[in-house]
């Protein structure tokens, strides 16, 4: 009988038959399977290679079986850069082997562009002065109080000097002041174009002194570029034919209808001179790589060819592998997928506008549980210069904390615009715009003004930092909650030693109560086991057993929790609060003196009493939450059991009328 022949195929990683590279980081396990037909007596390797920056030899190593005809191998990428990988088979019978018919990439990059927290910077508003710029040093000196915040990235809008004709003055108005700024994304004028930074902030050692400081300090540094230029850009002078013409031969200012924006010009990514303009474009990000960035924010990367951006991405990383380009696309979903394929290591999502349960739980399963998984990572901005939300707009400081928790945990990356952490919201009424905004004129802000979340943020922060579940994107899984305002999720680290469950109510007006499901076989907890967690927000310590646990969220107190499973419970000790005990004996007694008239008599009034004594008096004792009690709800649970029911909630939940 003749022999099958042995065929590689169902490759994972592989992103459209290996067309782009599927996205890793240095010093993580690069997992790979292959489903392989044909001879069972087969060995199988996993050969990888880098290619760029400078090319190696081929590294081969055996793979595993997976299953019947599963095979499963792994390498670690030790250092960014561009990796080719493919499988080699060899039969027992065959002289030759047999390769996969694809050399697949992968592109592997630093840890940052997984795991990082973004502050955007807003430069001109850094200083004390009504009315004047900050400077690069004004800069320097908050950036010990943004430290203490936990984050590791300062993000800066555009640096760049700023175009005078048709400079827009306060809240994006047609006319500007003598004194008015004009908008930085509004780029060049006499003084320079994208390689210069503006004079008011200082020079280009001054900008070199503010990154090499706040390297010192553990950040990096992410610079804005937008490549579109104000009327006034040196390149309008020198390369007039890289900009677009009107039938009169002016040179067209950027719109989109109904608006204009006549102090912004795009760019035309295809003149005659295509290869000039681009290797132009090129030498922007070169240069200020060369000044310590490492980190771009791209501006309306949606708005220029994506041809463009896969060659220079691909250009900028070849010698320098190591940095990380950001995608502002917020833009149409298709778009926005087809940018993450050719080469940014981040993007914008639609996050800011997702506040439901269903609608957080549908796009963060199509993010982190999908093919998306391997190429898009999104970096959740909770706001931005352009938007503000109207759930923050109207939710108070409840929402703020409630959205940064969000953004903090859903995804390994994320991000706010400075003001959010005062609990900024003024914006036009029925708009996202915030009022005043920066963008048009100096502010100066009291970075400790009253109502501020400063300290929340920095436990989010320190939070992420100390628990390696919440440093991964894809390892994001949803759980039931019963309330549809409160979504339950979790994550774990790969060695399953840290797990965090995250409980959020996203009502942020109203206290809101739910069950919520474990999934306690997953960590190896019994379904009726005793297991401690620890609220990491409140550093406060419940003992949960088993799959159903209930928790109260009081938004005016804590919107979110976020709990470490850290031990199993072998034995209770003496109670510390007497009159925790006795109070629960006095309700115990009520209760099911109230509970017995409505089985025996229907006590319609004992039913009525029954209820508002467990909604006032017990449920904010014994469900996790603001004033749980642990020696109450520990006493009120005996007593249920000397009455024939396990906890005090099974005993309400089973009774007739509930």
């Amino acid at each position: 009988m003749k022999k099958k022949a042995v065929s590689v195929s169902g490759v994972y990683p592989e992103i459209e038959g290996g067309r782009y590279p599927v996205k890793r980081e240095a010093g993580e396990i690069f997992e790979v399977l292959a489903y392989i037909s044909g001879s069972r007596e087969l060995s199988v390797w996993l050969k990888v290679r880098q290619i760029r920056p400078s090319r190696t030899e081929w590294h081969r190593s055996p793979m595993e079986p997976a299953g019947e005809k599963e095979w499963r191998g792994s390498f670690i990428p030790e250092k960014p850069g561009r990796y080719q990988y493919t499988i080699e088979v060899k039969t027992s019978s065959s002289r030759e082997n047999v390769l996969y018919r694809k050399i697949l990439e992968a592109e592997v990059e630093p840890l940052k562009a997984r795991f990082a927290a973004w502050y955007e910077m807003f430069h001109r508003s850094q200083g004390k002065v009504p009315g004047r710029s900050a400077t690069f040093k004004d800069m320097e000196e908050r950036l010990e109080d943004i430290k203490k915040m936990g984050f590791n990235v300062i993000y800066l809008p555009p640096v760049h000097p700023i175009g005078k004709t048709k400079r827009k003055g306060p809240n994006n108005s047609l006319t500007a002041g003598p004194n008015d700024p004009g908008c930085p994304w509004s780029i060049g004028d006499e003084t320079g174009g994208h390689k210069a930074v503006h004079p008011d902030l200082g020079t280009i050692e001054d900008f070199k002194h503010f990154v090499r400081r706040a390297n010192e300090m553990g950040f990096e540094v992410a610079l804005d570029i937008a490549l579109n230029c104000s009327a006034d850009h040196p390149y309008l002078k020198e390369h007039p034919e890289w900009f677009y013409r009107r039938p009169d031969g002016t040179i067209a200012y950027a719109e989109n209808p109904p608006k204009k924006y006549e102090d912004v010009y795009p760019l035309n990514f295809y003149p005659e001179n295509r290869e000039a303009m681009w290797e132009e474009m090129k030498s922007i990000f070169l240069f200020w790589i060369e000044n310590g960035v490492k980190m771009f924010r791209i501006d309306n990367p949606h708005t220029k060819p994506a041809e463009f951006w896969e060659w220079l991405i691909n250009e900028v990383k070849g010698k320098y592998p190591e940095t990380v380009f950001l995608s502002e696309a917020f833009t149409n979903y298709d778009k926005l997928e087809e940018l993450a394929r050719i080469g940014f290591t981040q993007s914008y999502s639609y996050f800011t506008w997702r506040n439901t349960k269903n609608e957080l739980i549908e796009y963060f399963l199509k993010l982190t549980s999908t093919y998306l998984k391997d190429f898009l990572r999104v970096n959740l901005f909770t706001n931005t210069p352009d938007i503000c939300p109207p759930i923050i707009q109207t939710g108070g400081r409840p929402a703020f904390k409630m959205r940064i928790a969000l953004a903090a945990t859903l995804s390994s990356v994320y991000g706010m615009y400075n003001g959010y952490e005062l609990c900024e919201s003024n914006a036009f009424s029925g708009t996202e715009t915030y009022r005043d905004s920066e963008k048009y004129q100096y502010k100066v802000w009291d970075w400790d003004r009253p109502g501020n979340i400063k300290d929340y943020i920095a436990i989010l922060n320190r939070i992420r930092e100390e628990n390696p579940a919440l440093h991964y994107y894809d390892n994001l899984r949803f759980y039931s909650s019963t309330n549809e305002h409160i979504i339950f999720y979790g994550k774990s680290s790969r060695d399953k030693k840290n797990i965090i469950l995250a409980v959020v109510n996203l009502n942020p007006y109203e206290t809101q109560n739910t069950r919520v499901t474990v999934p306690v076989e997953e960590f190896g907890i019994g379904s009726d086991e005793k297991y401690t967690v620890r609220e990491l927000i409140t550093d406060r310590i419940y003992v949960w057993q088993g799959r159903e646990n209930y928790i109260r969220l009081d938004p005016h107190i804590e919107p979110a929790y976020l709990f470490r499973i850290e031990r199993h419970v072998s034995r209770e000790g003496a109670y510390k609060k007497q009159e925790s005990v006795h109070l629960a004996e006095t309700h115990g007694r009520h209760f099911f003196s109230l509970r017995e008239a409505i089985i025996k008599r229907r006590d319609l009034e004992a039913r009525r009493e029954l209820e508002e004594l467990y909604i006032r008096e017990i449920i904010p004792r014994v469900y996790t939450g603001p004033v749980y009690d642990e020696d109450y709800a520990r006493r009120m649970n005996e007593i249920s059991r000397e009455n024939g029911y396990p906890t005090i909630i099974k005993a309400h939940t089973t009774t007739p009328g509930h």
